[in-house]
């Protein structure tokens, strides 16, 4: 069987992100170098990247994974949205989905087959106002619509609040283990800005090195 290539895109402002992060953090410092040339990664297109995210919820990698692959086999190659309106329930469900995701799918499909989403318009308008765009979708919340910004737009200056990864970097490097809170995280991450992402993506990197492309 061919592979099919995927394009994988990354930021031009990576470099100079890290030497901002750098000169005014001093967990920055230390963290980045260890890292080498690693770097945040976008791959795929926005309609599947969310789809992924919606089939991942609230269970493991592994079997996220497993019914991914099932969901795409019935989709017949690229999944797009039109293919996803014309699959038949009980098919869907097949693949592992429940009655729940199955609603969330076919309600994402209907929303870019529609043309409800100003796709590509995103590139010129601002964070906040993409995360309404996703919130309005149901399935999609704004941790979820905040990590589409991150790894799919690779928008610089996202500060996910609601991640518990990022909250566990903090506290790790930054408070010795201790639990935080979201108005300490908010603290911390005053210096990051106006590369917050990326301090972000590098605090993950200090609880797995493994990079990751969402």
């Amino acid at each position: 069987m061919k592979k099919v290539a995927i394009e994988v895109t990354t930021p031009a402002y990576w470099q100079e992100a890290c030497a901002h992060l750098m000169k005014k953090d001093r967990v920055m410092r230390k963290l980045i170098p260890q890292f080498g040339d690693a770097c945040l990664q976008s791959r795929g297109d926005p309609f599947v990247t969310l789809a992924r995210s919606v089939v991942g919820q609230q269970i493991s990698v592994a079997a996220a994974q497993t019914i991914w692959d099932r969901f795409v086999k019935i989709g017949k190659g690229k999944l797009q949205p039109s293919k996803v309106l014309k699959m038949k329930v009980d098919d869907m469900r097949a693949c592992g989905l429940s009655a729940r995701k199955i609603e969330y799918l076919v309600d994402l499909a209907l929303h870019f087959d529609s043309g409800a989403l100003h796709v590509k318009l995103w590139e010129g308008m601002d964070d906040e106002a993409i995360i309404a765009e996703l919130v309005a979708i149901r399935g999609i919340g704004r941790w979820t619509a905040e990590m589409f910004l991150i790894f799919h737009l690779l928008r610089p200056n996202v500060l996910p609040l609601d991640d518990i990864g990022m909250l566990r970097g903090i506290s790790e490097n930054y408070f010795s283990g201790e639990s935080v809170s979201r108005s300490e995280a908010k603290e911390v991450a005053a210096g990051w800005a106006p590369y917050r992402s990326v301090a972000v993506w590098y605090l993950w990197r200090s609880l797995d090195p493994l990079p990751v492309a969402y």
